[in-house]
């Protein structure tokens, strides 16, 4: 699940992005925001976007409530003894976002040794494109840096690891995904309740 970075890794593209970031509280508000003026986040403004933002918000106010950490991931939480920001990539169309950011947020409040920091993708291209998913500007993407170090510890994104090998093989044999997949990927995500998410992020406290 770790990506490990270069030394070239773009510490300083992290710096500037973080002077911008915001809590989750806010990200919150500002998707809300959004569906109150019938618009979404990023420069291009459609009617699907603004209805993914609707629906989106929906799902993270759920998701806010019911999302549940494992036993073993809140024993992580428990024991971890570092200091880490987690600086997430998004926007408020982004589907799989809507997925993840509330089990971020759920463990990031556990803990005064994790800190959750948001910014909008297309307002830190350079930065995304450090952080491509097979060359692609895929969200969320989160970054992890080690607080006390100043290292980047490692990524993670734009899904879950079973989501990702539910696409992938859908990917290698339709070539791409269609409306009924994603509709499947959902019914995934709604059984899975953020648990391999949970577990995947898990895996920065080890």
């Amino acid at each position: 699940m770790k990506n490990t970075i270069e030394l070239l890794a773009p510490k300083e593209l992290i710096k500037e992005s973080l002077k911008t970031a915001v809590s989750y509280k806010r990200y919150r508000e500002m998707v809300s925001e959004h569906v109150q003026n019938g618009t979404s986040t990023g420069p291009t403004q459609t009617q699907d976007l603004s209805q993914y933002t609707l629906l989106n918000d929906s799902r993270m106010r759920r998701l806010d409530k019911t999302s549940k950490i494992p036993e073993a991931v809140l024993q992580k939480i428990e024991n971890f003894k570092g200091s880490m920001t987690w600086l997430v990539l998004t926007e408020s169309w982004c589907g799989d976002a809507a997925q993840s950011m509330p089990v971020m947020n759920k463990i990031a409040e556990m803990t005064s040794r994790i800190e959750l920091k948001v910014v909008l993708r297309d307002e830190n291209p350079e930065l995304m494109n450090a952080f491509l998913t097979n060359g692609s500007m895929s969200i969320p993407k989160l970054i992890a840096i080690d607080n006390d170090t100043n290292e980047i510890v490692g990524d993670w994104g734009p899904r879950p690891s079973m989501a990702t090998q539910l696409v992938d093989a859908y990917k290698k044999e339709h070539g791409k995904l269609t409306p009924e997949f994603k509709k499947e990927l959902q019914v995934w995500y709604n059984k899975d309740k953020g648990q391999n998410t949970a577990e995947n992020l898990g895996e920065f406290l080890d």
